[in-house]
């Protein structure tokens, strides 16, 4: 308590006389103490009525919650009162209903409510609750309570009706000192207290920091730079997960509060367009990225561990790698593929025969299981492919850098080595760690004209081309199951799209089959060293029949019927078969720096082809493969629904700049023909969507279609279709698509 002086004088009442003069600190309890303390108790006359109201009586009741001064002007009914205030307003109570009355000077016996203004007055000037804290330690030092009476003589000398109404105001409105008990109050105990002061100081902190915040939104609304607080995060969050959430928010409640105390619209759209009028989040937020949690930024201590990598390599393992920096090594991707995991070579042997060598970029070599890059592999799970970016699994620093087969400089590899016997099956092979040294860095486009011109001076990459072809045909005669529907690639870039088929070419289809080809590899000796590996296996889908797929238009019509009837594909530590690929056994390893189960498949055949414990039991294996195959899943939804975000968004802005665009597409199939409703894909994007049709159409007949209604963030979007009439007017049929 900080120091406080008060004069306190008391005087005895009745017939005995006392007298006590001092100057109180904060120190002056003790002092106090040692006055007699039957003279406190003679100093608690009660100025509170206990008998009925009488005319003239100066009353405090609740009026709308606040404390209310009024005169008893006359009786209503057997009990009641009505009451006059200051402004000459009536109020009928009960006698219940009082809270304080008023005592009167001597000489007098009632009060008028034109007095009720200067009396409070009067009052008002001696209420100051910082009074109240040396009253309480001296009080609590004696074990007494107090009321308004005996706290007017301790703190002012006088018991004066304006006095002891202040005294009544200072213990009715008190929140930490006193505790009312009847018609007294009696003190706290210091840890209550203590206790208390601390509950309103954080009250007062929490209110102080909300107003800042509000201030800041309201700043921020009108086009203001905002600097955000901590503490501001929280709020904000609850509004966040209300726009992406909608009534399934478990905060709904606290976030429509917020918006309307913002004058904000209380609808998750609202929300969602109040956070991009902040600033917070941008037009087109990824809300399916936030709404699965998929993470985005790396924490920073990763970013040390980072640099510490690539200033001092960690030791290598291994042992002596094999030398293969003497082929000539192709690596065919995307011109914007920075992560560059694998690369081809073809080696002529003594005796003629073409060794092929598939070398994917070793990332064990640079991280250890369970170390912080791993562990954040493991959560991520996998590369995420967005039309605005990848969200890579690895730092790009190291992915695109030490853990990528860089054109030009040596890098460590797991390098596949396989002889075809001539039907295209396996006849040899090896696995080993190794250093490889690419030669070249070459986009789809410039592999395939090398292919299609017949470039001798690049005759391995040829003879990898025919040895790709004759391993498909030998996949074919096993079972294997070729589907070739049209796969878009949608780009954003400075918020302008771009939508690309991915059309099928000779070098896509070569490095598709090597990267299979190695999976085989992989999976074969994994089972022949019983090694517990993520194996992937399909079962055998129920195909149409011969006759019904010969029926069917051949190309995006038949594949697509045959796609309606796959199996979905699963991953155990047991091999089994994978229908689609038409292999017995599969082990995908090619993308370690992209997927975490290829990262453990090379964790696994790394440590069992130098004789070390394998680091995954098979008991934690399948652990570990179900809890990164249900993030797999999260990812593959993001990047689906992303893509079809931007799908839409591409076709709004489409007919937004030429209202009324046709569109030629291919009914392919029907999903509910009873419904008919029907999917679509689009000629010249590659798009598929889902179609209601209001006549008969056939599967696969090519229509001509508009845009009617596109809303992106809803993923709706409806069309028309155009018809050409013989007098070549045009009627609209309105389509709809889910």
């Amino acid at each position: 308590m900080s120091d406080k002086q008060i004069n306190i004088k008391l005087s005895a009442l009745g017939k005995d006389s006392f007298l006590l003069s001092a100057t109180l600190t904060s120190s002056a309890g003790s002092f106090f103490a040692v006055a007699n303390r039957s003279v406190l108790r003679r100093l608690t006359p009660e100025t509170r009525t206990q008998g009925t109201v009488e005319k003239g009586t100066l009353v405090e009741f609740k009026l709308k919650g606040s404390p209310h001064l009024a005169v008893a002007d006359r009786p209503e009914g057997k009990k009641n009162w009505v009451l006059v205030d200051y402004s000459g307003q009536s109020h009928i109570i009960h006698p219940r209903q009082i809270i304080y009355e008023v005592g009167t000077e001597e000489g007098r016996t009632s009060y008028e409510p034109t007095e009720i203004e200067g009396f409070v007055t009067e009052a008002q000037n001696y209420i100051d609750p910082d009074n109240l804290e040396v009253a309480w330690e001296l009080l609590l030092e004696l074990e007494e309570p107090a009321t308004p009476a005996s706290l007017a003589q301790l703190l002012f000398s006088d018991q004066s009706p304006s006095l002891c109404y202040a005294a009544h105001r200072l213990l009715s409105e008190d929140k930490i000192f006193f505790k009312q008990k009847g018609d007294h109050y009696e003190p706290r105990s210091a840890s209550q207290v203590e206790e208390l002061q601390h509950k309103i100081a954080r009250e007062a902190a929490n209110q102080a920091e909300r107003e800042g915040f509000l201030a800041r939104i309201q700043a921020g609304l009108s086009g203001e730079s905002v600097e955000w607080e901590k503490s501001d995060r929280p709020r904000l969050e609850i509004v966040e997960r209300y726009a992406l959430l909608g009534d399934e928010s478990s905060q709904k409640n606290a976030a429509q509060e917020l918006l309307a105390e913002l004058d904000q619209d209380k609808s998750p759209e609202a929300a969602f367009d109040f956070l991009v009028a902040l600033g917070l989040w941008a037009q087109h937020e990824n809300l399916a990225l936030r709404r699965r949690q998929i993470p985005t930024q790396f924490p920073e201590e990763l970013s040390e561990r980072v640099a510490q990598i690539i200033e001092s390599p960690p030791a290598e393992v291994e042992g002596d790698r094999a030398d293969l920096t003497h082929l000539k090594v192709y690596t065919v991707d995307d011109e914007s593929t920075r992560e560059i995991d694998d690369g081809l070579s073809c080696e002529t042997l003594a005796d003629g025969r073409y060794k092929l060598w598939i070398h994917i970029a070793d990332p064990t070599r640079w991280i250890s299981i369970n170390d912080s890059l791993d562990t954040e592999a493991r959560r991520r799970c996998t590369t995420v492919y967005l039309p605005t970016g990848v969200i890579p699994m690895f730092p790009f620093e190291l992915a695109a850098g030490p853990m990528s087969l860089i054109q030009g400089q040596i890098c460590n590899a797991l390098s596949f080595g396989v002889l075809l016997a001539e039907d295209g099956s396996v006849a040899e092979y090896s696995i080993q760690p190794s250093l490889v040294k690419p030669t070249y860095r070459l986009t789809y486009d410039d592999a395939d004209e090398m292919i299609e011109l017949g470039v001798q001076a690049e005759s391995e990459l040829l003879t990898l081309f025919e040895h790709a072809k004759r391993r498909l045909a030998w996949r074919k005669s096993q079972g294997a199951i070729d589907i070739q529907l049209p796969e878009s690639v949608i780009k954003v870039d400075d918020d302008v799209i771009t939508i690309d088929i991915l059309e099928s070419s000779n070098s896509r289809e070569m490095v598709a089959e090597m990267m299979i080809l190695t999976g085989e590899i992989a999976a074969r000796y994994g089972e022949d060293n019983k090694i517990p590996l993520p194996f992937r296996a399909q079962p055998q889908p129920e195909l149409p029949s011969e006759e019904e797929l010969m029926q069917l238009e051949a190309g995006w019509v038949r594949d697509s019927a045959i796609r309606r009837c796959m199996t979905r594909s699963e991953m155990s530590i047991t091999p089994a078969r994978h229908a689609t690929l038409g292999l017995d056994r599969y082990c995908q390893v090619t993308s370690p720096i992209r997927r975490y189960t290829d990262l453990m498949g090379h964790f696994q055949l790394k440590a069992h082809l130098r004789g070390a414990d394998l680091p995954f039991t098979p008991v934690e294996m399948p652990e570990i493969i179900a809890s990164v195959a249900n993030a797999a899943y999260e990812a593959v939804m993001v990047e689906r629904q992303t893509k079809k975000y931007w799908a839409i968004e591409y076709l709004k802005r489409q007919d937004e700049a030429n209202p009324g665009q046709p569109w030629d597409v291919v009914m392919v199939r029907w999903l509910r023909e009873h419904e008919s409703l029907g999917l679509i894909i689009f000629e010249d994007l590659g798009l598929e969507f889902v179609m209601r049709f209001d006549r008969a159409v056939e599967v696969g007949e090519r229509l001509t279609i508009q845009v009617s209604y596109a809303d992106p963030r809803q993923e709706m979007i409806r069309f028309k279709e155009v018809i050409m009439a013989t007098d070549q007017a045009e009627a609209v049929i309105e389509e709809s698509a889910s």
